[in-house]
């Protein structure tokens, strides 16, 4: 089975990612929302030549930007206080234009994958005023969500265009593609791997939202694997709903035959600490037994303290459970 790690600043250096490798690490993700791929040369150099030392042929899976909303660039890290008002759009908090006309009052804004919650109160043409239900550190490029919203953004923007013209130059194994809402999105994303000589680079349906969820058996032939991304997905509906869904989504991908992964918060707690919660080992157990294909974590290793005790107790976990027998 692989194990993922995802790449950033606590893990750039080589005798970092060496250590990830040897403590189980079979691939990385590097995350496209935030740099392009050309920008990421020098790391991913860094990443062969450790790989190299374990004699580890690595898988690298690019995270495009597809048809997420995100915050735009902000001057530095702003800090949200609960119970004070915002501004979303000119003037404040930026925002993409396309998101402002479902910024009516009433409607719910989920920040960071639903770390941080609005509310909106009023809405102007160019901007809106929300209230801070749920407050926090915002930084720039960070995930919007608005439940209920039918927002349409297209599959692909002009980065993820440019980093897949550059992904069999820059040894991409596998294209995440965020948000999938239709078999066409994976046909789009094809199509322009495959006139970019890509045609052997695996193509990864993330599955965040509840149109994805429900139109999955469509999906399936047009996916080499799917992904079970459960940030959003728990932004789409309750909490307490995620789980089911989750089994769900799993026992359609293995009456497939499809490989599926699982991801997001499997080992949060290690951003902080050097060993993880009970629970978590426990998520990621469970995630194997149902049939998961490939774990990953992300900014665990990505922003982390511990990256490479990160890697050991996922790798250790997932293998336990490989081995599992009642």
């Amino acid at each position: 089975m692989d194990i993922y790690g995802t790449l950033g600043p606590a893990c750039s250096d080589t005798d970092t990612l060496e250590a990830m490798f040897r403590a189980g690490m079979t691939g990385v993700r590097l995350n496209l929302s935030h740099v392009a791929l050309r920008d990421a040369a020098d790391q991913l150099s860094r990443l062969r030549e450790a790989a190299e030392c374990c004699g580890i042929q690595p898988k690298l899976l690019i995270d495009m930007q597809g048809p997420e909303l995100r915050v735009g660039a902000l001057p530095s890290p702003l800090s949200l206080e609960t119970g004070s008002a915002v501004t979303l759009g000119h003037g404040g908090i930026p925002v993409p234009a396309l998101a402002l006309p479902h910024l009516t009052p009433g409607r719910e804004v989920l920040l960071d994958d639903g770390k941080l919650l609005l509310r909106v109160t009023e809405n102007r043409d160019d901007a809106a005023t929300a209230l801070v239900i749920r407050g926090g550190l915002l930084q720039s490029r960070k995930s919007i969500a608005l439940p209920g919203a039918e927002v349409h953004p297209p599959a692909m923007t002009e980065a993820d265009r440019a980093n897949i013209r550059d992904a069999a130059d820059f040894g991409v194994t596998g294209v995440m593609q965020p948000f999938v809402r239709s078999r066409e999105d994976l046909e789009a994303v094809r199509e322009a791997l495959d006139a970019a000589g890509g045609a052997h680079i695996r193509l990864f349906a993330k599955i965040e939202n509840l149109d994805g969820a429900a139109r999955l058996r469509e999906l399936l032939p047009a996916a080499d694997e799917i992904v079970i991304a459960r940030g959003d997905l728990g932004n789409a509906q309750p909490l307490w709903k995620l789980p089911a869904l989750q089994k769900r989504i799993a026992a359609q991908c293995r009456a497939a035959g499809k490989p599926f992964m699982v991801v997001t918060q499997m080992l949060a707690s290690m951003e902080q600490s050097p060993v993880p919660t009970r629970a978590e080992v426990s998520d990621i157990f469970n995630a194997v037994m149902d049939g998961a294909s490939s774990v990953m974590v992300t900014g665990e290793t990505a922003v982390g303290r511990w990256p490479v005790e990160v890697i050991r107790y996922l790798a250790n976990t997932a293998h336990e459970a490989e081995r599992f027998e009642v």
